[in-house]
C-alpha cells in the first residue's frame, strides 16, 4: 500500500480538541479535508504527522503551539480608542471582527477587552498558544 508524501494530494477525516478535551474542529459527518501533502495548506505538525501514513490508518497526533498556530505574541493585541470605532461595530468580548491593515491586507481581530474609554482587539489566531491534539485518518491519496 503507498504511503503518503510530500506533493501528494490526500483526504482526511479529523478532529481537533484542546487540552482539557473541548472539540474545536472536526470534519466527522462531511466530507474529509483536502489538501497538498507539504505544501502549507495545513498547521505543519499535522502536514508532518500525515507524511508517510497509508490509506485507512489512524492515529493521534499531538501539537505543539510551534508547530501549530505559533505562541500569542503580545505584539499583536493593541488598545484602540472606543471613539475610532464606529457606534454600529459590536464591541462585546469574543467579538470577531475585520480591520484593514496600513498596507490593505484584511486582518481578523477578536475583541478582548471594551471599556468606555477603549477595545483591546487580539489579533493573534484564537489557537495560539494552545497544545492540540488531533484525531486523524488517512482516507485517500487522490
Amino acid at each position: 500500500m503507498s504511503q503518503a508524501k510530500p506533493g501528494d494530494t490526500v483526504r482526511m477525516h479529523y478532529s481537533g480538541s484542546l487540552a482539557d478535551g473541548t472539540q474545536f474542529d472536526s470534519s466527522q459527518g462531511g466530507e474529509p479535508l483536502e489538501f497538498i501533502l507539504g505544501s502549507g495548506q495545513i498547521i505543519p505538525g499535522l502536514d508532518q504527522a500525515m507524511t508517510g501514513m497509508e490509506v485507512g490508518e489512524s492515529k493521534q497526533v499531538v501539537v505543539e503551539p510551534a508547530d501549530g498556530y505559533g505562541d500569542r505574541d503580545p505584539a499583536r493585541i493593541q488598545a484602540v480608542p472606543r471613539d475610532q470605532i464606529p457606534d454600529h461595530i459590536p464591541t462585546d468580548p469574543g467579538t470577531q471582527l475585520q480591520m484593514q491593515t496600513p498596507e490593505g491586507q484584511t486582518l481578523p481581530v477578536t475583541v478582548a477587552e471594551a471599556t468606555d474609554s477603549e477595545v483591546t482587539l487580539d489579533a493573534n489566531h484564537p489557537l495560539a498558544g494552545q497544545k492540540l491534539t488531533f484525531d486523524v485518518e488517512l482516507v485517500e491519496i487522490v
